[in-house]
């Protein structure tokens, strides 16, 4: 069968500030179904922002049988719209849905649309190979686990698969992206790559759609076989950057520590970025040199909040000392920290979110983010949030824009309080980025700077902090030579 991925064109604006990150579980699922005697393609319409005109196009050059897409909460309606242009090119198109909203709303997605023909639950690479070979020889599905699908007017679930125990040996189709596209934007003519080095996460925080996802199991992959790995995507695909996907990478510390030895002494040359607990950094303030040398760059810790009731009704098993402590220890090895704060729960006002916001520059990090909290239908706070949502429009679960409207506040009064966030932090973050004495973490700083200054997302959303006062203006142009 010939099988071609599609990612959904949505865009919520901050993260593509900083680069175009490799569709990583489209590489996993081509390079599962390739191995299987299929043919793979991969459109990463999201990265080359283009619109349904040009996923057409590409849909009827491929001609396909199958086209499969992935959702997340706020990408689900553009997931579905996607689907329902394959099936008015060539209603035999089969479409397939897969991704963490995919997994939980199975019942919904069906009843929105009769387009959507299976879902993949969970993790996909040996079930969609199954699903394929079952449809190209014309069996019912039932007998494949991990999959919905539509019996009569409901849906029905074939039942959980066990997940795949030996990660290193999933076949990846690396060759399948267009290379060009995949850039980190702070670090100019680079080429940006993504691994997992694990699946999963242990923890319970209320909020995360992981836990949940992954059974709070985790799995990790070897550190031999993460090098080798990274050396493929350096040798012979040019990567020079790195991004960790995984939440969760460093929980086994000899396993951890085994990978960062291996980088050091014949890993290859690579910036990497990440993301850990607190706790973890804390753990290894004796190794953290090993982390810089091993070419970590870039570390962001969830903290989520600021004090420690608000930790504790997340369930974020952290202590308001202990993500100061991590954020502190990463600087001082000259890892470059990010941390982010969640706002607009019922019981917040505004004079709890200025609070908030003035305690985030205490805890002192390079980049800080204020996301709006997102009830995502299928996490644990679901029902408690429910009374508060404003809104069902899955496109605005997207950490951007305020879904949640607290008793004493607006829709409105929580957005300005998160564009005031992002001006109050990085107003006053300014002067210390343009003082730092590490010319790497400077230039560094100070392009991301200028990158989110300039961002059209962020002049849209964040009003006054994209109309660069003149003096700041100066200072940048001055050091980043334009």
């Amino acid at each position: 069968m010939r099988v071609l991925f599609i990612t959904p064109p949505f865009h919520a604006g901050v993260v593509e500030v900083a680069g175009r990150w490799v569709p990583l579980y489209f590489v996993t699922l081509a390079g599962s179904v390739r191995e299987a005697g299929h043919e793979a393609f991969i459109y990463d319409a999201m990265t080359k922002h283009v619109d349904y005109p040009e996923i057409e196009a590409r849909i009827r050059e491929v001609r396909p049988d199958v086209v499969c897409t992935t959702a997340m909460t706020c990408t689900s309606p553009d997931a579905i719209k996607l689907m329902e242009l394959a099936k008015e090119i060539d209603p035999s198109i089969i479409t397939i849905a897969g991704g963490v909203h995919s997994s939980f709303m199975y019942e919904e997605m069906f009843s929105l649309t009769p387009a959507l023909d299976y879902v993949v639950v969970g993790e996909g690479e040996v079930t969609l190979v199954e699903l394929l070979g079952t449809l190209s020889n014309g069996k019912g599905v039932s007998g494949v686990p991990g999959v919905a699908y539509r019996d009569g007017d409901a849906a029905a679930f074939t039942g959980a698969r066990d997940y795949i125990e030996d990660l290193d040996a999933i076949p990846l189709a690396w060759d399948l992206l267009d290379w060009e596209d995949y850039t980190y934007f702070i670090l100019p003519g680079s080429r940006l790559a993504a691994i997992d080095t694990s699946r999963g996460c242990d923890k319970d925080c209320t909020f995360c759609s992981q836990q949940k996802f992954w059974k709070q199991t985790w799995r990790a992959r070897t550190p031999e076989g993460l090098v080798r790995e990274l050396r493929v995507l350096h040798d012979e695909y040019k990567a020079d950057v790195v991004l960790f996907t995984d939440d969760y990478p460093t929980p086994d510390r000899q396993r951890w520590e085994a990978f960062l030895d291996l980088m050091i002494s014949e890993g290859p040359e690579m910036y990497i970025l990440m993301e850990t607990r607190a706790k973890d950094i804390i753990r290894d303030r004796d190794i953290l040199h090993k982390y810089r040398k091993a070419g970590i760059i870039h570390i962001y810790v969830g903290t989520e909040a600021t004090d420690d009731k608000a930790m504790e009704y997340m369930k974020k098993d952290l202590s308001i000392e202990e993500a100061r402590e991590a954020l502190a220890l990463c600087r001082e090895h000259g890892i470059i920290t990010e941390t982010s704060m969640i706002l607009g729960f019922p019981d917040d006002t505004p004079e709890s979110i200025r609070k908030t916001i003035a305690q985030v520059r205490g805890f002192n990090p390079d980049f800080a983010h204020f996301l709006a909290l997102a009830p995502w239908p299928y996490a644990d706070m679901y029902k408690e949030m429910e009374p508060y949502i404003a809104t069902k429009d899955y496109k605005h679960y997207n950490l951007v824009d305020p879904v949640i409207k607290p008793r004493n506040m607006t829709l409105e009064e929580v957005d300005r309080m998160i564009i005031d966030g992002y001006r109050d932090f990085y107003m006053s973050k300014f002067t210390e980025m343009h003082s730092e004495k590490d010319a790497f973490r400077r230039d560094y700083l100070m392009k991301a700077m200028k990158r989110m200054m300039g961002h059209s997302f962020i002049k849209k959303k964040l009003g006054m902090l994209g109309e660069m006062p003149e003096e700041i203006r100066k200072i940048l142009a001055s050091t980043m030579g334009d």
